[in-house]
């Protein structure tokens, strides 16, 4: 079978393929640039296996990093671009359940593709397009199935994380997780406890971004994975809840944590600081959980909606519809849009110009300041330079 390698990203790469290929060694795209060309999905980079050892990639190419050699791979410079070509090879120990203890470097394909962790990832294509599958990833590519390169519970205890790669697949691709795979995801979902929550908070968010949102969240509480993530300990019900929402993709990452600290019934800032994300994501998540309620109850005064801010808007108006189809999301963006004022620096006058009209600086002028806000943000007042002037002086 061939697949299209007409993308630039393929391109502009397989001129490295081929250079390898004439000094006498094999290379392959690999891993998820193979798949999603397959399933027609965009290409954002490309992966190269070779059969040639670091030092051989070296010797071949003029310009190069040596970007994780102890694992097999070199950074090839070309034209401006960076290509990592990582050697074939095999992998022991996985003391934490994460790591290879041991790398090996090998010359087989086949070996190689035996550490991988899906089928649909343990495909290769050459650089003509021809696909090399040594473990039937074309058929489960064709059934939607998500299965473990051999034995599954050696793929899970050499990386625990993979049980939330095999979920963020499901919603991602709207795949199913074939049995002995979902069987060995539930038996091993206490490993996760050696996984750091970062890497496991990154894999949950592309879950809960997927077109299929409710295949991966299913696999979640059936395997208990649950259990072992920051706040949902002993809270299938959250999860549960979660997927009673219609199963809509969602557009930005906030709208899912906001979804779960709903389901939750917990603050935000409480539980995305357990998943460790970052300030300006919880800041966001609080604003939205804030006016929710109000939106909810279609009772969102000016003042609900001026504090939530764009970005919080954005995510309310989002999550609100999937938890009441009677809210209309484009109404609620429509009346914040409609704010004669969007922030404090919307406001025709600043510290400096009461200042100038004979307000003296500190608390009495940061109360004015805010009183102007207020009344512009109702309409009382006019977002004009000299009508705020006016009642300024009016109250002097």
């Amino acid at each position: 079978m061939q697949v299209d390698l007409t993308h630039p990203e393929f391109q502009a790469a397989i001129p490295i393929l081929k250079k390898i290929e004439a000094a006498g060694y094999e290379a392959y795209f690999v891993g998820g640039c193979v798949r999603d060309a397959l399933l027609n999905l965009p290409i954002h980079d490309v992966d190269i296996a070779t059969s040639a050892y670091p030092e051989e990639v070296k010797h071949i190419f003029k310009r190069t990093v040596d970007t994780g050699i102890e694992h097999g791979t070199v950074m090839v410079l070309d034209h401006g671009d960076g290509y990592e070509i990582t050697t074939f090879r095999t992998e022991s120990g996985y003391q934490d359940f994460r790591r290879p203890d041991e790398v090996t470097f090998v010359r087989s394909l086949k070996e190689d593709q035996l550490r991988r962790d899906f089928t649909i990832n343990a495909l290769a294509a050459r650089h003509d397009g021809t696909i090399i599958d040594n473990f039937d990833g074309l058929t489960d590519l064709q059934h939607h199935l998500l299965r473990a390169v051999g034995n599954a519970d050696d793929r899970f205890h050499e990386d625990a994380l993979r049980m939330m790669r095999a979920v963020r697949f499901e919603s991602q691709l709207g795949f199913d997780l074939e049995p002995a795979t979902a069987t060995a995801l539930a038996h091993n979902a206490p490993l996760l406890e050696h996984i750091a929550v970062e890497r496991i908070a990154y894999e949950f968010q592309r879950l809960l971004l997927g077109i299929r949102r409710s295949n991966g969240l299913n696999s979640f509480l059936t395997a208990k994975l649950y259990d072992y993530c920051p706040g949902l300990n002993g809270r299938p019900d959250a999860i549960e809840h979660m997927l009673e929402l219609p199963n809509t993709q969602l557009k930005q990452a906030a709208t899912g944590w906001l979804l779960l600290a709903y389901c939750l019934d917990v603050p935000a800032a409480k539980v995305l600081k357990l998943w460790k994300q970052s300030n300006s994501m919880i800041r966001t998540v609080v604003s939205a959980q804030a006016v929710l309620p109000a939106i909810l109850a279609g009772k969102a005064t000016r003042a609900d909606l001026y504090n939530a801010g764009a970005d919080g808007i954005a995510v309310a108006r989002e999550a609100a519809p999937l938890l009441d189809a009677n809210v209309d999301g484009a109404q609620v963006q429509q009346a914040y849009d409609q704010l004669p004022i969007h922030s404090a620096g919307d406001m025709a006058v600043n510290g400096g110009d009461l200042i100038e009209a004979g307000v003296k600086p500190g608390r009495e002028m940061g109360q004015l300041l805010k009183t102007l806000e207020a009344d512009v943000l109702n309409g009382k007042l006019p977002n004009e330079k000299t009508a705020l002037l006016a009642q300024i002086k009016q109250r002097g």
